[in-house]
């Protein structure tokens, strides 16, 4: 794996602040939503060049603890497929001013994805995992095998599921959604 430093960004709350006012996302957002701040990740790792040709980058502990968690569900007969880590923070916006232009509330956009500066993507430590014959980030992943097999087995390498039904951050349930918590 080779490593890869992101940018070093001194003040996040003030960064973060601004671009959620250029977003529109109301000052008290966090404080509702009982969510934390999380710096970008100052050191990944490249793990893989994805199904679309992108950089799949990890924090280190977090892509060890990934490939042993891989490799154990192959071992299985499980593919899991990941297709989201590290997500920088003008990632993120850019995220969100798309689906925004696209016509949806900023509100309706927030229970989806997380504003910038309060994605566990920011940390390097989240993966979005699919399966062969699942399309990406949909509720349809809770009824495959892998995701049978990550319920049962990802605590043993310290991921847990992080937006279960009725989270308490108010984002949609999304059973694709792993941190390592190691």
């Amino acid at each position: 794996m080779d490593a890869i430093k992101t940018p070093d960004m001194n003040d996040w709350e003030a960064m973060v602040e601004r671009i959620h006012s250029h977003l529109g996302i109301p000052k008290d957002y966090a404080l509702k939503r009982k969510l934390e701040i999380f710096p970008e990740a100052t050191h990944l790792v490249l793990v893989m060049i994805d199904s679309q040709g992108k950089p799949f980058r990890l924090e280190p502990q977090t892509a060890s603890a990934w490939l042993k968690m891989e490799e154990a569900a192959l071992k299985d007969s499980i593919k899991l497929i990941a297709f989201s880590g590290f997500r920088s923070y003008k990632y993120q916006l850019d995220l969100i001013r798309g689906q925004t232009e696209n016509g949806k509330s900023i509100d309706e956009v927030l229970r989806k994805l997380a504003a910038p500066g309060f994605s566990e993507h920011h940390t390097g430590r989240a993966i979005d995992i699919t399966a062969v014959d699942c399309p990406p980030a949909t509720d349809e992943f809770e009824g495959t095998k892998e995701f049978v097999w990550l319920t049962k087995y990802a605590g043993d390498f310290q991921f847990v599921l992080s937006y279960p039904v009725d989270n308490i951050h108010g984002f949609i349930y999304e059973p694709w959604h792993w941190a390592y918590q190691g």
